[in-house]
């Protein structure tokens, strides 16, 4: 699995990660522990986008590249240097799956409402619940 560094600030109990590879995709939460679980998942988020838009995604920079970048190394005096893991797309398969008509509306309206496919939307649960499952492990 891919990783790019990140950097966590900490101020007055609230928590922001940054990467210094991918300007723009910063996260914020209220813990540490949860702070690097959504850097992981921003950042994976990030990469799609840059991808689905056709960007080319950047290098990763080393360490010793990092601290020679006045910018970076700003940024890492007051923070906390740790690699966040991220995931590349891959590609969609499709399924056929049986479901209560009820509750296919329902996906439907709700899939509407946050401006996703039902597919898309489908896909985000599934990997909630995952995560959830994970957690409670």
């Amino acid at each position: 699995m891919p990783f790019a560094h990140a950097v966590m600030h900490e101020e007055n109990g609230a928590f922001g990660i940054s990467f210094p590879d991918f300007p723009g995709c910063i996260t914020g939460a209220d813990s540490e522990e949860e702070a690097i679980r959504k850097a992981d998942e921003v950042l994976t988020f990030h990469v799609a986008g840059m991808l689905e838009d056709g960007e080319m995604l950047p290098v990763r920079r080393s360490l010793k590249e990092l601290l020679s970048d006045p910018e970076a190394k700003e940024g890492l005096a007051d923070g906390v240097l740790f690699l966040a893991r991220y995931e590349l797309p891959r590609k969609s398969v499709r399924i056929n799956i049986s479901m209560d008509e009820t509750l296919i509306e329902a996906i439907d309206r709700a899939a509407a409402h946050a401006n996703q496919s039902r597919s898309g939307f489908l896909a985000d649960a599934a990997r909630q619940r995952i995560r959830d499952l994970l957690k409670a492990e």
